[in-house]
């Protein structure tokens, strides 16, 4: 019995063959290794530069009311709550002095918050002393609290410490 070879598979394997030479080295479409190759890489950066921001704008906060350090598994937690002049204050923010190193022992921040929107009617609002609490805190990792004997938070009128 002679086998003869089916004319459906061969004409299939020519039109295979044909195809996938589509798919080979050069540039074609028909690649899939040459999908996705086109990379653009895009700024978010503004045309014009960023500002050039050499400080901090906020200001000091006008009265440091409360000071606490609590210990935390990877050293402590420094809070501390300030009293602002109106409501609306915003962005607190504990800033380490001296490159956040403890001078002598003494680790100092200091407490700055940013002024509310001018137009707003909380600038203008004055209320009662707890709508004006602000609080802003600060990590200080368990190889730097070893140096700190002392922390000093530092406001517009009044000034803060805690020592151990």
């Amino acid at each position: 019995m002679l086998l003869r070879a089916r004319p459906a598979p061969v004409a299939l394997s020519l039109a295979l063959a044909l195809a996938l030479s589509g798919c080979g080295i050069g540039k074609t479409k028909l690649n899939p290794w040459n999908w996705f190759t086109h990379e653009e890489v895009m700024t978010l950066a503004p045309k014009e530069g960023y500002p050039d921001v050499k400080e901090d704008p906020r200001e000091l906060i006008a009265q440091v009311t409360a000071l606490e350090v609590k210990q935390t598994q990877g050293g402590a937690i420094v809070a501390a709550t300030g009293l602002t002049p109106t409501q609306g204050w915003w962005g607190a923010k504990l800033l380490a002095e001296n490159d956040g190193k403890p001078v002598e022992g003494v680790m100092t921040y200091r407490f700055v918050v940013a002024w509310p929107d001018p137009g707003s009617p909380a600038a203008n609002r004055i209320s009662t002393p707890q709508s004006r609490e602000v609080t802003a805190a600060a990590f200080i990792n368990n190889v730097l609290l070893a140096e700190v004997t002392k922390v000093v938070v530092i406001g517009a009128e009044t000034q803060r410490s805690i020592s151990r």
